[in-house]
């Protein structure tokens, strides 16, 4: 089978297609036939060891995946050899076929092809545990979203109009903005490229107050970090919820008094731990989510899909920041 791995840390360009032996399923295992790969920002980080976890080399990037099992190993129930199934392995998955824990194997709707089922859990997921779980988002709350039209923001932007909100889009170009409108944001706000000196940061403050309106932001999404994070914060409502979800634009400093005097929560969204803490929640979330797919209130927004031998260039699409929606590597060509 092939395989694109990481022998050392670097960018994209480092990375190396190669031959490797198909895999044998050991006990509890499933084996899947990748049938398209999700492409996130983490991917970008996780081969230059920038990422909270660093597998052992040579490992493949790809979080996340949509397939059909082709082998079972002893002891497996409930999943058969032919099952259309996905999973958000953390990394692995930009090869021909994977082994995977069968308890982290999830059927997918038969409705649901592919391309779009390696493209929901990963953004959906984190969204949706952020926004229900850690931000107690309930309906008629004013959300703000940075990176609106980002994987996890523009998620963000649909679970957040599915939850009752009103949603604030903030991207860094109309284009984005305009994206996240389509999806039900109530308004959109462009903020300029940092980083910000002193007064760059007072006028993109002003820039969210305004977009958010007198009474503030109840919650925000921020898939941004970087000078961005100080800004949303001072646009808060009295005890709002501060979502601390990535840092594509770096890590970002937080004045501690502004927490004092808006009297908010700042909470850390980390997905991936809260999945192997809590299985049973993320089961009920996945089924909620499936709900909501199945009645049109959220859809992944591919916009660019790439067959294996080109997955350096999904990644380095996807490090410049320009990607709107999701990006996802498939191995055939009709990837339903």
């Amino acid at each position: 089978m092939k395989a694109l791995l990481s022998h050392a840390a670097g960018g994209p360009e480092t990375l190396v297609l190669e031959d490797r032996p198909t895999p044998t399923p050991g006990p509890g295992q499933v084996r899947v036939a990748v049938r398209a790969c999700g492409v996130n920002f983490p991917d970008t980080l996780i081969i230059q060891d920038l990422y909270q976890i660093k597998p052992e080399r040579p490992f493949s990037p790809g979080g996340e995946i949509a397939g059909v099992i082709t082998a079972v190993g002893q002891g497996v129930e409930g999943l058969d050899i032919g099952q259309r199934v996905l999973a958000v392995p953390g990394w692995g998955g930009m090869v021909e076929e994977i082994l995977l824990d069968a308890a982290a194997v999830i059927p997918i709707p038969d409705a649901m092809p592919f391309d779009e089922a390696a493209a929901f859990l990963a953004t959906y997921g984190t969204s949706y545990y952020g926004l229900k779980r850690r931000g107690r988002l309930t309906k008629g709350e004013t959300l703000l979203v940075l990176g609106a039209a980002g994987g996890v923001g523009l998620a963000a932007v649909e679970l957040g109009v599915a939850l009752g909100a009103r949603v604030i889009a903030a991207a860094s170009s109309q284009d984005k903005v305009d994206l996240a409108l389509s999806r039900g944001a109530a308004g959109g706000v462009v903020y300029p490229t940092g980083p910000f000196d002193r007064d760059g940061a007072k006028t993109l403050a002003a820039v969210f107050k305004e977009a958010v309106g007198k009474g503030g932001a109840d919650v925000c999404y921020d898939g941004v970090g970087g000078d961005y994070t100080e800004a949303a914060l001072r646009c808060m409502a009295w005890e709002g919820r501060f979502l601390i979800v990535g840092f594509p634009a770096g890590i970002a400093r937080i004045p501690a008094n502004l927490t004092l005097v808006k009297g908010c929560d700042v909470i850390g969204v980390f997905f991936g731990a809260a999945v192997a803490r809590d299985p049973e929640a993320y089961r009920r979330d996945v089924a909620e989510l499936f709900d909501l797919y199945a009645a049109g209130a959220i859809r992944p927004h591919i916009t660019a899909r790439y067959p294996l031998d080109c997955a350096t260039e999904a990644l380095t699409h996807l490090a410049t920041r320009k990607a709107k929606g999701k990006v996802v590597i498939t191995m055939d060509e009709d990837p339903r």
